[in-house]
This record gives C-alpha cells, structure tokens and sequence, in this order.
C-alpha cells in the first residue's frame, strides 16, 4: 500500500472505529450514570475473574516466558524483522533507550515506594516487617514488574514487527493471525480481533492516565494542601487532556521525542539522586540478593494459585492478577511502539534484548526507591499508613532537597501522562484506519478524549477514595485483558506457524542452507526491485504526458 493511499485511508472512518467508539461510550456513559452500580459490578466480575480463572492468566503468562526463552535459542531466532538485506534503522544504545521509554511509565513512579512498602507491611509469606519480609518485598515487586511483563509485550510486538516489515501486513492486530485465519482477517472476524484490541489499549493507556492523575492529585494535596478529591482529579486530567490533544493535533513528532528525551532525562536525575542520597550500599546488596532470591523462586511463584491460601488468593487479586491484567491489555499500545523500532533486528536479538535490558533497568529503579521507601518507613512508621499516590512524597519529605525531589516527580508524571496519552491516540488512530501511518486529527482527538473519559469514569466511580479508585482501576486492566488474552493466544499460534515454515525453507538449523538463504535474498531483493518498477512507472507517463 503506497503513501497516497495511507493517507486517503487515514481520512476514513473504518468500522473498527465505529463499533470502539460505541463500546467506549456505552462504557462512559454507564460509568457516568451509575458510578456506584458500575463501580459494584465491575468489582464482582474482577472477583469471578481472579477467583476462577487465575489460573489460566498465570499459566497463559508462564507460557508466554518460556516461548520467549524458546524463541531465543530456537533456528528460527535467526531471521530476520523485514527483509533478509534490511538493516536495523536506530543504533543498538538508541534502540535500548526506546524499549526503556515505552516500559518507563507513570506505573513506575506511582509504585516506585509504594508496592515494596506495601508489600513489606503486608507480606504473602512472611511475617510483616521482618527480614524476611524485606527481600520477598522487592522479589515480589520484581516478579510483576520483570520478565513476565516484558515477554507480553515481546511477543505481541514480535507477531506485529513480523507480519509487517517481513510480510508486508499493514500495522494492525487482526492482520498477524493470516496464517491461521487466511482472509478472514479482512472481514468480520478481523473487526473483532481489531475492536478488542482497540478496547484492551484504551483502557490499558486509562488505567495509568487514572493512576498519573491520582498521584498528581496526591502530591500537590501533601506538598501545597490542594484538595485531594475526584473534581481536582478531573481538573488535572482536563489540562493534561488539552496539552496532549494541542499536541497530537499539530502532529509535531518532535515534541514527543523531546518529551521522551526528558522522561528518561528526569528519571535518570531522579533516581540517581535518591541513590546518592538514600543508603547506596544497602540498596545495591538487597538488590543483588532479591535478584537471586528471585530467580531461585521463580518457578514457584510462577505456577502458584496459592490454592489452601485464602489470604493470599486475596494478595494476588489486588498484585499480581492485576498487573497481569494491565501487561496484557497495555500490549497492543506497547506492542505496536516496540515494534515499528524494530525493523532490521533478528528475532534473537529482539527477544534478547526486550527481556533482558528493561527488566534490569526496573530492577535497579525498584531497588532505589524500595529500600529508600522501607527505611524511611522504619523511621517514620506513619509512611506505611498513607496511601499510595502520596507515599513518594512523604518519603521525599524526610530527605535533604525533599521538596525538589517532589516537584521532579510531579513534572515526570506529568510529562510521563502526556507521552503516554499522546502516543497512544496515534497508536488507537492507527488501529482505527485500516493501519494508516497518518490517523486524521479527528480520530486521533475522539481516542484522547475517549481515553480521558475512561480514566475520568475510574476515579469516579471510586468517589474520590484513592483505595476504592485504585480498586476501579485494578477491576478495569484485569476485565479488559481477558477477552483481548485469546487473541495473544492466536497470535503467538499464527507466528510460530508462518515463521516455521519459513525456517523450514531456509534450512534454518544451527547451521543455516546458504544457497538457499542465498536464492532467498535474491528472490526478495528481485521483488523488490519490481515493486519500485511498477510505483516509478505511472510517474514517468505522468512526466512525458506533461512533457
């Protein structure tokens, strides 16, 4: 499909919108209407979900993991995400900067202090403010913020980058399971598996616009006493909701990459100074050794239901379900950016990379702000009773510079709110045009407000109890990623088909059939010679007509 007709596509409004469109709004308005009563409902079908189907959302990611680890040491890790003569198009430091943008987000600050403190006053397997407390605390905190949230991610970006730079789909969910759907794709079903998609990222992206406009809230209620209650919540989310929109209106590329520059910049500034600043060897060496408790225990955490445990099942409806939940409905969003800064690289070094470096980047980040967060706790023990969009600051408090610490934080959530929401109109536009790489402005406009109004809808139906919000929050990412979890399912299913085949072509083993890789890229470079044959040769007539 050429540049004319992405952009004439751009323009149109395809049914994938309209069918979103009419599930967001229903959505609002009942929210809106019956905030008690959606607030209720969707509470019960969040506990239906944890309490019958954990299960499956812990073996469906357990499985995604070792597919991941699979994929890496698999032949097929040799090809290639495009053409088997493409070259990756950003340098390996830039790439790793990228994937680090798209994971560093507003969840990061949020539960930076607040998950390990909470996990360390109320521990699954240990008894409350123990040493033993202490390192499940952050091992905990790693397990839901390390391999398994990055394997989601990897492989649905995997199946996008492969199906549209190697087979030339255009960028959209429907399109990756071909293999095993043939032109389905292209009809009813296709719509389906776009919708759920689309519904999975709005509220995926809300959940953490909701959380960024509670920690806003919560910040400027402890530093400048600003009320701390639903309507300054939606007065934050409205500012923030015409700066993203201004943005994404002007289409200027170049203030989200600014704007990206100075997430990592800020996070760099921020995190480096609380380890200075708060007790440097203690957070290296309980890093290194949850690291390895971690990974000594994975397995077991992994496949644990916590069966005979009603007091954990409890714990990991409100942890580890829900950021299972969140990982997969933020996938498509994730998915789509990883992907498109992918290009050139082997599925090897995709997957490697993906799982291994911001895994290691939220280990460190954790680290920081947990320890520094229990051992100001244990100091101050009126910290662990504060809610968790405020403990950040309270914790900066007790800190020399505790006021500048703060005001950082509060101006990177806020420019974390802005990139999130603003990259994600592009990426819901995109999915609502049939994968044009140019949305118009009113598409990409009715998703930032449509996002906004979810987020909006969240904290009210929590009345402005950051707890019950918090709780609305937790029911929305963990409903809306289990009908979006099946169509992971089938994609990582229609990949392993299609890539297989082509190994299997190849002669992909451990050592790969050069004459064949050879013919191969022949054959590819050929075809694409002709395609640029074929786009030149109506310019040309074009020109001699003219002439």
């Amino acid at each position: 499909m050429n540049s004319s007709s992405n952009q004439l596509n751009g323009k149109k409004i395809s049914p994938v919108f309209i069918y979103s469109a009419i599930l967001v709004a229903i959505v609002v308005v009942i929210g809106a209407v019956m905030p008690t009563q959606f607030d209720t409902v969707t509470n019960n079908i969040k506990l239906w979900i944890t309490d019958k189907l954990g299960w499956y959302y812990l073996i469906l990611t357990t499985f995604i993991v070792f597919f991941c680890i699979f994929l890496i040491f698999s032949p097929i890790g040799k090809l290639k995400l495009g053409k088997p003569n493409d070259k990756p198009e950003f340098n390996t430091i830039s790439w790793f900067a990228m994937l680090f943008s798209a994971g560093m987000g507003i969840g990061l600050v949020f539960y930076g202090a607040a998950e390990p403190m909470a996990h360390f006053a109320s521990p699954p397997n240990a008894d409350p403010k123990t040493t033993a407390a202490y390192t499940e605390a952050l091992r905990s905190t790693f397990f839901h913020w390390g391999f398994h949230a990055w394997a989601i991610y990897g492989v649905v970006a995997l199946a996008l980058a492969y199906a549209q730079f190697r087979k030339g789909e255009p960028g959209l969910i429907s399109r990756t399971l071909r293999p095993i759907l043939g032109n389905k794709v292209e009809g009813p079903i296709g719509t389906i598996i776009d919708v759920l998609a689309v519904f999975a990222t709005v509220v995926g992206v809300a959940v953490s616009l909701g959380m960024g406009a509670l920690q806003i809230n919560g910040g400027l209620h402890y530093l400048f006493g600003i009320p701390n209650n639903v309507w300054v919540q939606a007065i934050i989310i409205v500012i923030v909701t015409v700066l993203f929109i201004m943005s994404a209106w002007s289409g200027l590329s170049k203030g989200i990459q600014y704007l990206s520059n100075l997430n990592i910049s800020l996070g760099a500034v921020l995190m480096i100074a609380v380890l200075i600043i708060g007790p440097t060897v203690l957070i290296l060496n309980m890093m290194t050794s949850s690291t390895g408790s971690l990974l000594n225990s994975f397995l077991l955490n992994t496949f644990d239901t916590a069966a005979q445990n009603p007091q954990k099942r409890e714990w990991m409806s409100s942890w580890t379900l829900y950021y299972w939940g969140w990982w997969l409905s933020w996938s498509p969003f994730v998915g789509i950016f990883i992907a498109r800064v992918s290009k050139g690289r082997s599925i090897r070094e995709f997957i490697g990379g993906v799982l291994l470096v911001p895994v290691i980047i939220s280990f460190i980040w954790f680290s920081v702000f947990g320890v520094l967060g229990i051992e100001t706790g244990k100091k101050h023990p009126e910290l662990f009773k504060m809610t968790a969009e405020t403990q950040l600051f309270g914790v900066f408090n007790h800190l020399p510079l505790g006021m500048i610490l703060s005001i950082i934080a509060l101006v990177l959530i806020a420019s974390f709110f802005i990139t999130s929401a603003d990259s994600a109109t592009f990426v819901l536009g995109m999915q609502t045009t049939n994968g044009s790489l140019e949305p118009s402005n009113v598409i990409k406009v009715t998703w930032g407000v449509s996002q906004s109004l979810i987020a909006f809808v969240l904290l009210f139906a929590g009345g402005g109890d950051g707890a019950k919000a918090l709780n609305a929050i937790q029911s929305a990412a963990i409903i809306s990623a289990l009908p979006f979890s099946f169509v992971v399912i089938m994609m990582m299913i229609s990949f392993y088909k299609d890539a297989n085949q082509e190994r299997k072509f190849l002669g992909l083993t451990l050592t790969p059939n050069k004459h064949r890789l050879q013919d191969y890229v022949q054959h590819q470079q050929e075809d694409y010679e002709e395609d640029i044959i074929e786009k030149r040769t109506p310019l040309r007539d074009a020109e001699k007509s003219e002439k």
